[in-house]
């Protein structure tokens, strides 16, 4: 299958501008990994190696917390990153697991490939500052929400993030998400109908 990374280049594109030189290398540096739907790629305690760029499918982004309960912190949708960022940048155990939830194509990038990007592309740099930012403003909202909304303005949120996103995902996995009870949540699409 021929794959032209052309999803990631107009991201890419978002943030900074890169020529066609630089997009040769970059492209020959990337690669294809298939994730059935319910594989871990990503196991707490492990070190993240990789940021995924979901091209195809849906990855769910997770943590179990000290009643071994699975919490889900995140949903990488198509055209957007997974990883556990912390754990990849500082070479350290993974607080997070990341499974498929759908059967999904991701575009790899490994540690070093990101370095010899920051190193080779003219704006290298503000394509990592750019894209660590927006991380930081996903995690930054997620907590804020969690203490500031009550769960009605959290569903809603959720709906405007991730479009049909209830018809993707497990409900049990859509309450973990907003921090409520699956009984909760069908009160709540109840209420928001």
């Amino acid at each position: 299958m021929k794959n032209d990374f052309e999803s990631i280049r107009k991201l890419m594109l978002h943030y900074i501008e890169i020529d066609d030189v630089e997009w040769e290398q970059c492209k020959s540096m990337f690669t294809v990994k298939e994730i059935k739907k319910k594989q871990i790629i990503l196991f707490r305690g492990d070190i993240c190696q990789n940021i995924y760029f979901v091209e195809k499918g849906l990855l769910r982004i997770y943590f179990i917390d000290q009643n071994d309960d699975e919490k889900t912190f995140h949903f990488s949708l198509e055209n957007t990153f997974a990883t556990d960022y912390h754990s990849f940048l500082k070479e350290t155990s993974a607080d997070f697991y990341i499974q498929a939830l759908e059967n999904t194509r991701v575009i790899v990038i490994t540690f070093e490939m990101l370095q010899l990007l920051y190193q080779n592309l003219r704006h290298g740099e503000k394509l990592g500052r750019l894209i660590a930012e927006d991380y930081f403003f996903v995690m930054n909202d997620k907590i804020k929400a969690l203490y500031t909304q009550t769960p009605l303005q959290r569903y809603n949120s959720m709906n405007a993030t991730f479009p049909k996103i209830l018809l993707r995902v497990p409900q049990h996995y859509i309450a973990s998400y907003l921090n409520i009870s699956p009984v909760h949540l069908s009160r709540l699409k109840y209420d928001a109908d």
